[in-house]
């Protein structure tokens, strides 16, 4: 249970949506994959969600499917058995989650207060659904109950979108965002699967936040290291700054005293989470040299390097 739950941690985003035609259900989750998201909510508000699980396990097996809006225990049992992986509750119901504990199947039920926090404690869960997110106070109101439960995590859903997604996913109690707006009902009816595409796209980026942050030079001693940042500050003034390893010249430009990776240097890209942007890129068929991950107190790995390289170039990612 604990293993689906942090899957849905590394991919940040997962969108709730309500299908009406069993039909649309499979090009759906190629268009949520194919932008970046393999993780879909599908909510028990029409008839079509239990076919339409069902048909996007089938579609795509490696898909994080879970079933929302589930209110009986019999919509529970329809869930799991079309293969949902996970369940979540728009409120606290005991039965609910008392039957997705014995089937064995993560439940992430609705919790808006500290009562209803300490009902999930009991059943011992540590991740609950905070909603309706905005309509409850928000992320101020999330910070608020994580201060006497420091062990939960919350999935706000419920008013999230494109303008507060980053607000919201930057509190490190925050497991996942729950979202709709980047699968509108309007563009599902329209089968307007591009359209959803670029909207997840845009979701996954804005979630990730890549930039280029600074660009390394190999140089083959400190001599030439030294000669070299002292030359960018005399054309643009660059301040220079000496480490043990490099020198830098300003903040983007480092110069490496010894040949690092890369034939000519290294690119460092810049990202609001390394773990969800590796859990994003392995995805996508990338890899990394694991044996450069650099980790914090938590564990958490915060620079890690890509195996291909750029043009001569190696690359890696760094934690925000």
């Amino acid at each position: 249970m604990e293993a689906v739950l942090e899957q849905i941690a590394k991919i940040g985003i997962v969108p709730v949506i309500k299908i009406d035609r069993v039909e649309d259900a499979a090009p759906l989750a190629k268009a949520l994959s194919e932008g970046g998201l393999r993780c879909a909510e599908i909510t028990f508000r029409t008839a079509a969600a239990e076919d339409s699980i069902r048909a996007m396990v089938k579609a795509l097996p490696d898909m994080l499917v879970g079933a929302g809006t589930v209110l009986t225990v019999e919509q529970l049992d329809k869930a799991a058995a079309a293969g949902a992986k996970f369940i979540v509750t728009p409120g606290f119901n005991p039965k609910i989650v008392e039957a997705a504990i014995k089937k064995g199947i993560p439940i992430t039920p609705g919790c808006s207060s500290a009562s209803d926090i300490e009902k999930a404690l009991e059943f011992g869960l540590d991740v609950v659904k905070f909603f309706p997110a905005e309509a409850s106070g928000g992320l101020k109101a999330i910070k608020a109950l994580a201060g006497p439960y420091p062990n939960v995590r919350f999935m706000p859903t419920g008013g999230i979108n494109a303008a507060n997604l980053g607000e919201y996913l930057a509190f490190d109690k925050i497991l996942a965002c729950g979202g709709s707006w980047m699968v509108d009902p309007a563009l599902i009816d329209a089968k307007d699967f591009a359209g959803i595409t670029k909207l997840v796209r845009e979701a996954v980026q804005s979630m990730l936040g890549f930039a280029v942050v600074h660009v390394g030079i190999n140089c083959a001693g400190e001599k030439e290291a030294d000669s070299v940042a002292k030359l960018f500050g005399l054309a643009f003034g660059f301040e220079y700054k000496a480490g043990s390893a490099s020198i830098f010249a300003g903040k983007g430009v480092e110069v490496m005293k010894a040949p690092g990776l890369g034939v000519k240097g290294h690119i460092a890209i810049a990202t609001n989470s390394t773990e969800r942007a590796i859990a994003f890129l392995e995805s996508r068929g990338w890899k990394f040299r694991q044996e450069t991950a650099k980790t914090d107190a938590k564990g958490r790995r915060i620079v890690i390097y890509l195996e291909e390289d750029f043009g001569g170039f190696a690359a890696h990612l760094v934690q925000r």
